[in-house]
């Protein structure tokens, strides 16, 4: 039971990063652009560490090493192909921005439901590593968010509807972690499966949507930012490692 308090816990607290959008009404566009590369460099920085300093040293004690390394590129190609298909859907919804505003919205619906399969698999196998995934996600959340809530405004929904449904396609992460927490408990070895599942999501996310943006600043002294921010992500996450044993 007190696994699953933490887990809920740690959806509702990723569900209300939803509302962080509605800081685009009270902060200049150049604050925001300058605040959204820091979370971005943060983000995969956390993202990385988590993978390769907790999820899978964690998924190398419960799965047998080739099973392991398949899991973990089932997971990464999964996501390849969910994140395809949410594109291809986007393409082909013509003029209607409308229509664009809800796709997005189910779309971000899903990713939210399997966030909060990551964080079940991540607290079912430490309370630790459960943290460190909750602290990942939110810091990949927030600029996500930012960028959600823009696409509704441009769609035509106004600002308290655009929150309202950015919140209650974030509540899904609350329907996923539920569900993962039901599975590993009733499915003997599915948390063997779920957590190699996180960390192949962890290194899809990281390596081919957040650090490419990094590799997108042209300027030296930002560039050079970036890189020390994600390096800070990697170090908390270390740290973190170090006092889970």
């Amino acid at each position: 039971m007190e696994i699953l308090l933490l887990i809920l816990a740690s959806v509702l607290l990723i569900s209300l990063i939803s509302f962080s959008g509605a800081l685009t009404l009270f902060l200049s566009k150049r604050k925001i652009n300058s605040l959204i590369p820091v979370l971005i460099a943060f983000a995969a920085g956390t993202m990385i560490g988590t993978t390769f300093l907790h999820l899978l040293p964690e998924a190398a004690e419960i799965n047998d090493p080739e099973d392991l390394f398949l899991r973990v590129l089932v997971s990464f190609i999964a996501f390849f192909i969910i994140e395809k298909l949410l594109h291809w859907t986007h393409c082909h919804e013509g003029s209607h921005i409308h229509s664009f505003g809800y796709m997005n919205l189910i779309g971000d619906a899903i990713h939210n439901f399997l966030d909060g399969l990551i964080i079940a698999a991540a607290f079912t196998t430490s309370t630790e590593i459960g943290i460190a995934a909750t602290i990942a996600v939110i810091f990949h959340e927030v600029p996500q968010e930012i960028g959600d809530f823009g696409i509704l405004i441009k769609a035509g929904f106004t600002a308290k509807r655009a929150m309202l449904m950015n919140f209650l396609g974030a509540l899904f992460s609350v329907f996923g972690g539920i569900l993962g927490y039901i599975l590993v408990g009733n499915i003997d070895g599915f948390v063997n499966i779920l957590t190699p599942f996180a960390a192949g999501s962890f290194l899809y996310i990281a390596a081919t949507d957040l650090i490419p943006q990094l590799h997108e600043e042209k300027h030296p002294i930002k560039s050079w930012l970036s890189l020390v921010i994600f390096l800070l992500g990697i170090s908390l996450m270390y740290y973190l490692s170090l006092h889970s044993h």
